[in-house]
């Protein structure tokens, strides 16, 4: 992944695919890449989860596929990409074929699952969270072959983030298998998770300390206020979040200074 330089701080923004026209989800991805930011997100559902339940919504592969040729310079990628929705081999070609599209600035988010009325609406089986976690361990794996045999190869080795804290599950399929983590919570909530990820590496054979990138969402934050104890706590990817339809940039901009005055 691209680092941003001396301190490898890297600030995303989350552009919702909600509460909006296509046109001012594409004008937010255009005013993201000018103000600076390192990478742009969508989300992976079918409804949105803010404000109107019924409101405008878009899907996420089709949009990101836009994205690779409309971006220049962003790395872009789901935060997160749900694995029940697409067949794990499947799922890997469209990110390979992403990955081409951009020129090598995809990032695999991906996760287990969570909000029901997208499986009960377009008729998955929404299973147990046990499950859907036993499903995403299983097919990463198929999701790294699938690219190995691919013609052509992806460009890059794509990094795979994974979203979640379940400590006893999700951390393990963190350890195993992800490059970055994304989480929520406050600074003791990273520290005390990120120590149970730690464990989960060593169990499996990996230094996750220098291995496994700390994301963290910051929507709202001041980094003036907790950016620096974040940072010394592990995290070296900020995101924060803007939702349709006017798409407010200014939390992402305050992140975007703070960073550069680390640089």
């Amino acid at each position: 992944m691209t680092q941003t330089p001396a301190t490898g701080v890297r600030v995303g923004v989350q552009i919702q695919p909600q509460q909006a026209d296509y046109g001012q989800i594409r004008d937010a991805v255009l005013r993201a890449e000018d103000l600076g930011v390192d990478i742009v997100f969508n989300w992976d559902h079918f409804f949105p989860l803010y404000g109107d339940p019924d409101g405008k919504h878009f899907e996420c592969w089709t949009m990101l596929g836009a994205w690779a040729e409309q971006t220049s310079r962003v790395e872009i990628g789901a935060l997160v990409t749900c694995n029940s929705y697409r067949n794990p081999d499947l799922l890997a070609d469209m990110a390979r074929t992403v990955d081409h599209i951009s020129g090598g600035r995809l990032i695999l988010g991906i996760g287990a699952g969570w909000f029901e009325r997208d499986y009960d609406e377009f008729g998955y089986e929404f299973g147990t969270a046990g499950s859907r976690i036993a499903d995403l361990a299983a097919a990463m794996p198929r999701i790294r072959a699938r690219w190995a045999a691919a013609n052509p190869t992806p460009t890059r080795d794509i990094p795979v983030m994974i979203g979640g804290g379940g400590e006893r599950k999700t951390l393990r399929v963190v350890a195993e298998h992800a490059d970055v983590w994304h989480s929520f919570g406050d600074v003791e909530t990273l520290r005390r998770k990120s120590a149970i990820l730690d464990e989960h590496g060593a169990a499996v054979g990996r230094d996750t300390a220098s291995l496994v990138t700390r994301s963290l969402a910051v929507d709202g934050s001041d980094p003036d206020e907790v950016g620096d104890e974040l940072l010394a706590a592990g995290v070296r990817l900020f995101t924060c979040s803007a939702g349709g339809p006017d798409y407010d940039l200014t939390n992402a901009a305050a992140w975007v200074r703070w960073r550069d005055a680390r640089a």
